[in-house]
């Protein structure tokens, strides 16, 4: 390792503690795994109350809802895959840092951390589409019948 990349790993270690990071992920993991289970939750709406429908254009736009709950999974697995790795870095870097290249992980984690939010935003869009496709496919289709039962 160069003294330049030396240097830079170091003025990154005075910003913040592998420490403070190493707890950061582990409330990325957490975020990931109540995502994870209102996706499930989200899926079951759909599938629990669209059952009914009956308009092609109502079906379609569920069709289109299902895709991205299946995408946002697709994403949550794979981050939360990358986030587990990224943990068990950190944890090398504390207990040693010679093990691991701190440079490498202080990029991985910034390209974790724009990962995250990326999804967090596709989340909290897809999320307020489903309750809004819901709202309008229960009143188009008289689905208000079914749901007081």
């Amino acid at each position: 390792m160069s003294n330049t990349e030396y240097s830079q790993d170091t003025d990154f270690l005075k910003e913040v503690s592998w420490d403070e990071l190493y707890v950061l992920t582990q409330h990325w993991k957490s975020d990931l795994e109540f995502y994870r289970d209102d996706l499930r939750f989200l899926h079951h709406l759909i599938d629990k109350y669209f059952m009914w429908l009956t308009k092609t254009e109502n079906l379609e736009l569920v069709k289109e809802l299902k895709k991205g709950l299946s995408d946002l999974k697709i994403q949550n697995v794979d981050l939360m895959a990358k986030v587990g790795k990224h943990t068990i870095q950190l944890g090398n870097l504390i207990e040693n840092i010679k093990k691991t290249h701190a440079g490498i992980v202080k990029t991985e984690h910034e390209h974790l951390e724009e990962e995250l939010a990326a999804f967090v935003k596709s989340f909290r869009k897809n999320r307020k589409e489903v309750f809004k496709i819901t709202e309008y496919v229960i009143d188009n289709e008289k689905l208000s019948n079914i749901m007081e039962t």
